[in-house]
């Protein structure tokens, strides 16, 4: 048997690639700026409202507390987020009754301790 030759054009598939690479004008424009920083941003709000942000969030939690609970409820676990956050330190100031307790106890569990024989032996 004979085979024929067709005229009709040869379709390639190019294989395409799943894994990225240079694609033209793809990426970050030449020039662009940096991404919006929050100083950025607290200086537009401020600028844009002539008021300051702390000032602009307390106003907007006090309405919220007068109508809304589920947004109030929202403010609280934002500012204890924001609050909590800047809180890097504790500081435990104790008594020195409490200290004088503290050492009592402890040479009294040390003294039974000692007391007690090995019962390892």
């Amino acid at each position: 048997m004979e085979r024929k030759e067709s005229n009709l054009p040869v379709k390639v598939k190019e294989k395409k690639s799943s894994r990225g690479g240079y694609r033209p004008n793809s990426g970050r424009p030449k020039g662009t700026t940096d991404r919006v920083t929050i100083a950025g941003l607290l200086a537009a709000i401020e600028k844009t409202n002539g008021q300051e942000y702390v000032d602009i969030l307390a106003e907007d939690f006090a309405r919220a507390r007068e109508t809304d609970r589920n947004l109030t409820a929202k403010y609280h676990n934002l500012l204890a987020s924001k609050l909590m956050n800047s809180l890097q330190t504790v500081e435990v100031i104790e008594s020195q009754d409490a200290v004088d307790a503290k050492a009592q106890a402890f040479q009294e569990a040390l003294a039974k301790l000692v007391a007690k024989p090995d019962l390892a032996k």
